[in-house]
């Protein structure tokens, strides 16, 4: 044993200074795989976004069809106008609708993988 107190060997314990990050690759998916609170709010703003674009939709259908009824009833006599109408005229908006929405929803699950890779 040293004489000197100087000399004396002192063990220092404490967190380690240089600690083993995960990457932020990995971090985010592995977050959702163990359904941690942080991995549910990632899902949720997927959800949410969805959802958003649905609703769009859904108001834009509402709008477009709802008030057809009432424009038949305010002409009763025009029975071929509401084949035409029926027929075709709402072919062309709802397709472009439903092309709208399905290309707003790949857009919101590319935005979440990029999210979620963290590119």
């Amino acid at each position: 044993m040293p004489q000197n107190p100087a000399d004396r060997r002192v063990v220092v314990t404490g967190p380690p200074r240089r600690t083993r990050r995960v990457s932020g690759y990995y971090r985010p998916r592995t977050e959702i795989d163990e359904q941690t609170t942080l991995g549910h709010t990632y899902v949720r703003s997927l959800m949410r976004t969805q959802l958003r674009a649905a609703l769009a939709v859904f108001a834009v259908l509402g709008l477009l069809v709802g008030p057809l009824p009432l424009l038949f009833a305010a002409m009763p006599d025009a029975r071929h106008l509401e084949w035409a109408v029926l027929g075709f005229g709402l072919y062309a908006p709802l397709v472009l609708l439903a092309r709208w929405f399905v290309r707003r929803a790949e857009r919101n699950e590319r935005d979440f993988v990029r999210l979620v890779e963290d590119r």
